[in-house]
């Protein structure tokens, strides 16, 4: 009988609909950044799991706990950004998205919370509302250039999927459609039904994630670029102080392990560079060399122009002062 309640209940808070946290209709963009501090949004679905390739656990961390003033910030108005472009044809792909369905589409204008109370740090911003159909609920919009079409490849990309099965989940809706304009000249249509298992499993990592956040606590960082960023910026300075890991097996283990893995490196790029040259001295002049599985080719570069400094500065020493600028040192891992 009490097993029968439960389900019914938990029924009941799938099938009610999103709550409406905030109106986006008016709001500026440090309010809507702010907003998404409070909770894990269907675009940090795949970061907050480790799955993103762009942004990491600790870098996502860092901006729910309000630590990312040092980390590079998006520029809306950077016309050379993906997200710039994603921004300003994301009508657009809606609009192509209708004309190749017929499926009608509208905003909602609004970031969306998860109805069930111990979910409430689930929010979710939804690109598009399919209206009048069955079948589909939800619109995303992507764009892709040269490089990112790559991803694409093989259908919608993890993060993409996450992302996608996070909005889902807040809202309790079956389907969604992901619009992606490949290149800028090529749309494609992809359906992501509701999957309850999958659903399951992101709503319990989401929440080991959002436990980090909630008790202050960093995650481990995973290797990534993002890590390395967020760690430079996490700890800038050093205090000249020495730690003392000689009795911490693991990170003993970590130290020997990590002097292994840059011996053997070095050792591969040594090897490398034999072969490479092996190769260059039997071309000698030729610009292409043919193999039965591949080729290679050894060109010269153009010659371009470059801005002679030295010689500026020796013509007009007093530039220097007038127009040095400071670069601020960074801290370098050394192995000894």
């Amino acid at each position: 009988m009490q097993t029968n309640q439960v389900n019914t209940e938990v029924k009941a808070i799938i099938n009610r609909p999103a709550l409406r946290l905030v109106s986006t209709k008016n709001l500026e963009r440090e309010e809507w950044l702010n907003i998404r501090k409070k909770g894990i949004g269907s675009s940090d679905a795949a970061a907050a799991v480790g799955l993103n390739p762009y942004k990491s656990q600790l870098e996502l961390w860092m901006e729910k706990t309000g630590r990312d003033a040092e980390l590079p910030q998006l520029d809306p108005a950077d016309d050379t950004s993906p997200a710039f472009w994603g921004t300003i044809l994301e009508p657009i792909v809606a609009s192509h998205y209708t004309n190749k369905t017929g499926n009608r589409v509208r905003r909602i204008n609004a970031v969306l919370q998860h109805p069930d109370p111990e979910l409430s740090w689930m929010l979710a911003n939804i690109d598009r509302e399919v209206i009048g159909v069955e079948d589909v609920q939800i619109l995303e919009c992507k764009t892709a250039g040269i490089n990112g079409s790559r991803l694409w490849k093989e259908g919608v990309p993890e993060y993409v999927q996450l992302q996608v099965m996070h909005q889902l989940a807040v809202t309790g809706k079956q389907a969604a459609d992901v619009a992606v304009l490949l290149g800028g000249q090529h749309l494609e249509i992809y359906r992501i039904e509701r999957d309850e298992t999958m659903i399951a499993q992101l709503i319990e990592l989401e929440r080991q994630f959002w436990n980090y956040v909630e008790t202050d606590t960093a995650p481990p960082a995973d290797g990534s670029a993002s890590a390395d960023t967020a760690l430079r910026c996490l700890f800038p300075q050093d205090q000249g102080e020495t730690v003392d890991f000689s009795v911490d097996e693991e990170l003993t283990q970590a130290y020997e392990t990590l002097k292994q893995v840059r011996e053997a490196i070095s050792e591969q790029e040594k090897h490398e560079s034999a072969l490479k040259q092996k190769i260059q001295q039997a071309m000698g002049d030729a610009s292409r060399a043919m193999f039965a599985s591949g080729a290679v080719t050894w060109k010269k570069a153009k010659d371009s122009l470059t801005f002679d400094t030295a010689s500026l500065l020796r013509d007009l020493p007093h530039l220097k002062e007038q127009y040095q600028a400071l670069r601020k040192g960074s801290r370098r891992f050394l192995i000894s």
